[in-house]
């Protein structure tokens, strides 16, 4: 049964039930107060019944999804409306819709990872996006997760959001190690430009006590501060291009910082969620550089509840795979991803109906 359908059903139960009250209240009005009392006990425990059997007779699930037939709502956790993950919440909901698992899904701003895995530990969300270091950090129960390790698992992997630390041209910076003593940007604090940069610091063994000056700012404050000459570099981490950067070229000489050879070993041993990336050279839809910039990345995942069916995740998992593979591909980081890569190298487990269609697809290593 549709929502639409329950939704008139219980329309026409109410009217049922004042029509009902209405007709006992004047018959029974000169005939006792008690009789009156059992009647309306009566009616209302009849609609008691009808109600919560307009609710529910159809098995729609809640948490665990149900059988084959039964339709859930889902809440897709994105992150902020101007950020990358909100449209591409926006350009699945459509996708996953058409599942005959699913009554409706729900975009919903949030304030991104960490929000998004908590979210779905307490209920709140059914599917999310999230950055691999901080599902990483969800499932060890480290870092924002000290001592409380939560159950992440994800359905596919995404976009990488890259690495990207860009200096102005006449700074004297060309490596990583010659940050120190320079005014660098670190993204807000907190987020997750910011852990990125702690990071790759720490890979070659500099603090914030070795730059001259640090800000807490955001891409679009940065960029303004690099152009008003207060910070020599800055820190983005984001996929490719980044409209920011781009702004900043416009106007700058800038290079891109490259992260790469042992800075990059050092960062691959210490946290697993890293992966090698290369922006390209003479790409006119990523910079158009000179010549290639290698540096890391950091996988995005749509991730779900282990309380939702092997089926219904087994069949988004299909459609996300289709969409991948289609010309209707709407947001642009969505089109560098090779769908047969979707399932590999991933931080968390599959939940088991990814599993299951991947497996059938011959995908997983």
């Amino acid at each position: 049964m549709t929502k639409m359908n329950k939704t008139f059903n219980m329309v026409i139960i109410f009217k049922i039930i004042v029509v009902s009250v209405n007709i006992s209240v004047r018959l029974n009005y000169e005939n006792g107060g008690i009789f009156m009392i059992k009647r309306l006990s009566f009616i209302f425990t009849l609609a008691l019944v009808l109600v919560l059997a307009a609710c529910g007779g159809d098995g729609e699930a809640g948490g665990e999804g149900g059988d084959s037939g039964s339709e859930q709502s889902i809440v897709f956790g994105t992150g902020g409306t101007s950020g990358a993950y909100y449209p591409i919440g926006g350009a699945l909901k459509p996708i996953f819709e058409e599942s005959e698992h699913v009554g409706n899904v729900t975009v919903e701003s949030t304030g991104a990872s960490v929000a998004n895995i908590q979210n779905i530990k307490d209920g709140l969300n059914q599917m999310s996006i999230i950055m691999s270091d901080v599902g990483y950090d969800a499932i060890e129960g480290v870092g924002q997760f000290e001592g409380e390790a939560v159950d992440v698992q994800a359905m596919a992997g995404m976009y990488q959001n890259v690495v990207q630390i860009v200096a102005l041209e006449g700074s004297g910076i060309e490596t990583v190690e010659d940050l120190a003593g320079k005014k660098v940007g670190v993204g807000e604090v907190g987020s997750g430009v910011e852990q990125s940069a702690k990071k790759v610091l720490e890979a070659v063994d500099l603090t914030y006590d070795d730059l001259s000056k640090v800000t807490h700012t955001g891409y679009a404050d940065s960029v303004q501060e690099m152009k008003n000459g207060n910070l020599d570099a800055a820190f983005f981490t984001s996929g490719v291009p980044n409209s920011n950067i781009t702004d900043l070229m416009q106007q700058q000489g800038i290079n891109f910082v490259e992260i790469k050879d042992e800075t990059a070993e050092k960062l691959f041993e210490a946290a697993p969620f890293y992966k090698e990336y290369t922006i390209e050279a003479g790409d006119e839809a990523a910079y158009d550089l000179e010549k290639e910039v290698k540096t890391v990345g950091i996988q995005n995942m749509i991730t779900v509840s282990p309380d939702l069916s092997e089926d219904l995740v087994y069949d988004l998992t299909k459609r996300y795979y289709e969409y991948l593979g289609s010309d209707s591909v709407s947001v642009g980081v969505l089109n560098e991803l090779d769908r047969d890569e979707i399932a590999k190298d991933l931080i968390a487990p599959l939940h088991p109906g990814a599993e299951k269609f991947y497996e059938e697809q011959g995908i997983l290593e």
